[in-house]
């Protein structure tokens, strides 16, 4: 088994936490052939939200940025609890990002790079993605951004 995106992500000095579990009825994740769905991932850094309330308002954009990074660290965690191997990830095909707002705020795709830029430097190739930022009223537990994923993936490599 190769680790060069376990090797990727220390460099990156991010270790990926055990995955949330589901706060409500629904699972974590689906695989379906040779797609796997991740469901919605908040910011969860050290067990609690590591940031919370409306871009425009009690954020700026560097701290929208950083929410959509962790958000991603998530959705690999629960890739590594569905697959068991990273390497395992053939390409991420698309996130979806929902960022909570003020109706004025404008810099939605700035907050979703926080999140592209991480899956690219820990994924290579296999993290570009298409994606599309979407901005909300609100988020689940006032986080400020949550994050979800379809990922192709290989057969098991073991």
């Amino acid at each position: 088994m190769s680790d060069a995106i376990d090797k990727r992500l220390l460099e990156l000095g991010v270790e990926l936490p055990n995955p949330a579990a589901p706060a409500a009825n629904y699972v974590s994740y689906v695989q379906t052939g040779d797609l796997l769905f991740i469901s919605g991932q908040l910011p969860i850094k050290d067990g609690k939200l590591m940031a919370m309330g409306l871009l425009g308002r009690e954020l700026g954009t560097e701290a929208g940025k950083l929410a959509a990074k962790w958000s991603a660290v998530n959705v690999l965690a629960q890739v590594r609890a569905a697959l068991g191997d990273l390497e395992r990830i053939k390409r991420i095909v698309r996130i979806t990002i929902f960022v909570a707002s003020t109706p004025d705020y404008v810099e939605h795709h700035v907050v979703a790079n926080g999140a592209s830029d991480f899956l690219v430097a820990a994924l290579g190739d296999r993290g570009r993605h298409a994606r599309a930022a979407i901005g909300m009223a609100s988020l689940p537990l006032n986080a400020p951004v949550e994050i979800d994923a379809i990922i192709e993936v290989a057969q098991d490599v073991s």
